[in-house]
């Protein structure tokens, strides 16, 4: 239940993209941010709570829900939608108290984030906002087919589409390329053709949903974005090319770097299956420069994980951030940034991302100078999601 809320923070970060401040503070009334700025003194009666750097609720723009990070993924396939329901419950509230405030669902089996999704908003359930794509559209065979749903030409991508926002879908997710987890296909295969994608995109786009694209392999990259994809997921193996065509049409790109790295982590720990270490290890050596040259490039770059993928965790959304920084050269503001009022913006989720009278009071606290170190991202003191407080305090 929202309170009215007091924050002291050393710093403050308001997801702007802009500089910290220094010694600020923060009310909450109502739910919603009613004033922030240089520290001022809680008003009688207000809690008061402190912390070292304040922030918004961090936005994730590519987890799925109804996966914890087990090793093998092949258990979703087997899983009944009741225990992939009750599984993503718990991944929701996990993500929540993690700092985690709103996430962009990219494909469950058979529509369960759509259930959990609507839990969530009724307030049945703690989680993050969610916006879904509920089910991932492939090629029949496709990467995802076990869990997706197979299209073959483009009048049946448009049928897909259709089916999906009839079902209650967010935003779409399309398959360009092969995958990781899927048996038998490879990365750098390109998949549904760039006709297949238009059709799906502009159906879409009639709408007034975006798109987003699973897209490893450089072929499939550029199909996607020539069909006019709002956003590629991975881009692992873009080229100069691919460069080009995201600055040319202002196309997001969100690395999902742990999806990889974590794989890489823990190839020695057994469960995962050999093909899933094997193609891991063949992307990891390339993926980082390519990325890298985006980035210098100009590409905007949108913070998402994959959360659910193996050991790739729901609460641990800050070692993203920390690749991102570590390996991109991303400054930590930047980074934070692309977690949150970029991110918010870019899926259009209206009064949050920002620490600004009249957003909602979507908050996360932590301990340490987040703007100089993003390693204090994981020490989290206090969240609230609308005003209510899910962690700390």
């Amino acid at each position: 239940m929202s309170e009215r809320l007091h924050v002291r923070a050393d710093i403050l970060i308001d997801g702007s993209g802009g500089p910290a401040l220094r010694d600020a503070a923060l009310l909450v009334e109502d739910g919603a941010i009613a004033r922030v700025g240089p520290y001022f003194p809680p008003p009688e009666g207000v809690r008061s709570l402190a912390t070292g750097t304040l922030l918004p609720g961090l936005v994730n723009a590519h987890v799925h829900l109804d996966m914890a990070g087990e090793s093998d993924t092949w258990v979703i396939v087997n899983r009944k939608d009741a225990a992939g329901a009750l599984a993503g419950a718990h991944q929701a509230a996990k993500t929540l108290r993690s700092g985690v405030t709103s996430v962009r669902d990219l494909g469950t089996k058979n529509f369960i984030s759509v259930a959990l999704r609507d839990a969530i908003a009724r307030g049945e359930i703690p989680g993050p906002r969610v916006l879904t794509a509920g089910m991932v559209i492939c090629m029949t065979g496709g990467h995802g087919w076990p869990i997706g749903r197979e299209t073959d030409g483009p009048w049946d991508a448009r049928k897909a589409v259709r089916e999906f926002l009839k079902a209650g879908a967010d935003c779409i997710k399309l398959m360009a390329t092969g995958g990781v987890l899927t048996p038998g296909v490879q990365p750098g295969n390109a998949q549904l053709e760039e006709a297949e994608l238009a059709a799906a995109i502009d159906e879409a786009h009639k709408a007034g949903v975006h798109c987003a694209s699973h897209a490893i392999g450089a072929a499939g990259i550029k199909n996607a974005l020539r069909a006019g994809i709002d956003s590629i997921e991975h881009g692992h193996l873009l080229d100069a090319e691919a460069i080009e065509l995201f600055k040319q049409r202002g196309t997001r790109l969100v690395p999902t770097l742990t999806a990889v790295q974590c794989i890489i982590d823990h190839a020695d720990d057994g469960g995962m299956p050999s093909f899933v270490v094997e193609k891991a290890s063949r992307l990891v050596t390339d993926l980082y420069d390519n990325i890298r040259k985006a980035y210098r490039a100009g590409v905007t770059i949108v913070a998402g994980s994959d959360a659910g993928t193996p050991f790739n965790y729901h609460d641990n959304y800050a070692y993203e951030l920390e690749l991102m920084v570590r390996e991109l050269g991303m400054p930590p503001l930047e980074a934070i940034h692309a977690s949150t009022g970029r991110s918010a913006d870019f899926l259009h989720l209206g009064d949050v991302g920002r620490l600004e009278a009249g957003q909602a009071a979507d908050l996360l606290g932590v301990r340490g100078d987040a703007s100089r170190d993003i390693r204090a991202l994981r020490e989290v003191t206090l969240v609230t999601r609308g005003g209510t407080l899910y962690a700390g305090g």
